[in-house]
């Protein structure tokens, strides 16, 4: 048995063990070509949905790996993970199904529909912390005073090798496969896989992806060592780690070829795309790499063929609506408009007539008599509009510049 305390890189053997270990467990989730992407991007795209897993994440995988290397006697003590959501659900579930008992750390801050979906796999929630960071320091003390065994979500050579199977599956799936993106966080799953990939056909280009707002592994990289950064909201809150692993970092840097960072605004177009184009579900972690080459940031020449990792769709659901709202903002299919007209009958009228012959359609308005240098006798309208895109809304402003309306765009 590897040792996840000392070991710092992981082998070939030790994935297609994992493989053998987890594989009547774990769905072997398609990785289906997309015309739709292919055509947009200049690459032929492949997309791997580990959203499609019974805990809609890849991180059951190496939850199960390092689950199935306990000894008897550490499995009837049981098991502890801190984790605000994907590693809790797949630590709750595999150790639930064989009957090993199982305390989770959340943070306080955990959305309920996460800690429910814990619980009812079958696991004890303990919530405590503001953070990860605090949680994860919470699970220590719990594992010391009870004798359990701590799961870490990322920086441990076993669950590094569970992960690793994603990328055997898609060496297999994907005959020729030239590239692989995968989102990155503590670097336990792009460890993984860049080892199965790179150690089957070191020609295979490796890139890693993260969220411009915590770019821990890249600034490690950079700087030779992990570092810790400061902390940071992202709506990629899966690989929102600020510090890569002490385990997993030597693997990132032999193997990975390139990290690439993507911003908030790039996400949330990237999951809006997901969702409409190829009605796929996916979070901000599993996005991410999607919107890196949707962004055109890897670099990789036209027709490179390319496994693309949408790594999980365990998003909430208010999040989400804030996250179509603000991808159809950015991708200029919805506009706030103040306009100011005169306070009068059939003001609005006109102006409504105006936008209708435009085929805009009105979904909000808000008047303002009072603030924004309205003039007595006038009245400003803030009026939120769905359109067709950039070309739509150009054209109404030019029809509202020269019918002679005074207008500013709300940002």
């Amino acid at each position: 048995m590897m040792s996840t305390a000392t070991q710092a890189l992981i082998s070939l053997d030790d994935v297609l063990a994992a493989r053998e270990r987890i594989r009547s467990s774990v769905y072997l989730s398609p990785c289906n070509h997309s015309q739709m992407l292919s055509g947009v991007t200049g690459l032929d795209i492949y997309l791997k949905l580990e959203n499609l897993q019974m805990t809609g994440s890849f991180k059951e995988r190496g939850a199960l790996n390092r689950i199935l290397a306990l000894t008897p006697e550490q499995a009837k003590r049981g098991v502890v993970a801190a984790s605000a959501g994907n590693h809790a659900q797949g630590v709750a579930y595999h150790a639930t199904q064989r009957g090993i008992p199982a305390v989770i750390v959340m943070p306080l801050t955990t959305p309920l529909v996460k800690v429910t979906a814990t619980r009812n796999f079958g696991a004890e929630v303990v919530l405590h912390g503001a953070n990860y960071d605090e949680a994860c320091t919470e699970a220590t003390r719990l594992c010391e005073a009870e004798g359990m065994t701590f799961i870490h979500p990322f920086d441990d050579a076993m669950v590094m090798a569970g992960q690793g199977t994603i990328g055997l599956e898609m060496l297999e799936q994907v005959e020729g496969l030239e590239a692989v993106i995968v989102p990155i966080g503590g670097g336990g799953l792009i460890g993984g896989i860049a080892c199965a990939v790179k150690e089957s056909n070191p020609k295979i280009r490796v890139i890693g992806v993260q969220t411009g707002r915590l770019p821990s592994m890249k600034e490690a990289i950079e700087a030779g060592h992990p570092v810790t950064l400061e902390p940071s909201t992202t709506i990629a809150d899966g690989i929102a780690v600020r510090r890569a692993g002490d385990v997993t970092f030597p693997v990132v840097q032999k193997y990975v070829d390139e990290i690439v960072t993507v911003e908030e605004d790039e996400i949330a177009s990237a999951i809006l795309t997901l969702l409409e184009r190829e009605k796929t579900l996916a979070e901000g972690a599993g996005a991410t790499a999607l919107a890196a080459v949707l962004q055109q940031r890897t670099g990789l020449p036209k027709g490179t063929k390319t496994a693309v990792l949408v790594c999980g769709g365990n998003i909430d659901v208010t999040l989400l609506s804030r996250i179509i709202e603000r991808g159809l903002v950015q991708d200029g299919r919805m506009i706030r408009l103040r306009i100011h007209l005169l306070d009068k009958p059939g003001a609005l009228v006109d102006l409504s007539t105006l936008i209708a012959s435009h085929r805009i359609n009105i979904v909000d308005t808000l008047y303002n008599r009072a603030y924004y240098g309205v003039n007595l006798g006038d009245t400003s309208i803030d009026l939120t509009m769905e359109t067709r895109g950039p070309a739509q809304v150009a054209e109404l402003l030019t029809a509202l510049t020269e019918a002679g309306y005074k207008h500013t765009r709300v940002l």
